[in-house]
């Protein structure tokens, strides 16, 4: 089992592959597979038999759009953008504020 550069909730790209150039986030990495699963990326559509399932008896079934795993060489980890400010920050804001 290989260990995977990338974890669930990590902002990605997809580097190679019919998605080249879209973002979102790991919502499951499949390490045992090497493969990653990412929001909006590779999405499939799977037939599902209907059944009277749901609550209260509803019907379930049809058709689901959904992601598939892609590979983790595919991905490439970005930086997110919401760091949390720094006390320093803040005080040179409030400072600014009262001239």
């Amino acid at each position: 089992m290989s260990k995977l550069h990338v974890k669930k909730g990590d902002l990605v790209q997809v580097i190679a592959g019919k998605d080249k150039g879209a973002k979102g986030r790991v919502i499951a990495a499949l390490p045992r597979e090497d493969r990653v699963v990412v929001e909006g990326v590779n999405m499939i559509k799977k037939h599902a038999k209907e059944s009277l399932q749901g609550p209260r008896g509803a019907k379930t079934g049809g058709v689901q759009t959904m992601e598939a795993p892609i590979h983790v060489s595919n991905v490439k980890k970005l930086k997110d953008d919401e760091k949390p400010a720094k006390k320093a920050d803040k005080k040179a804001d409030e400072s600014g504020e009262d001239n």
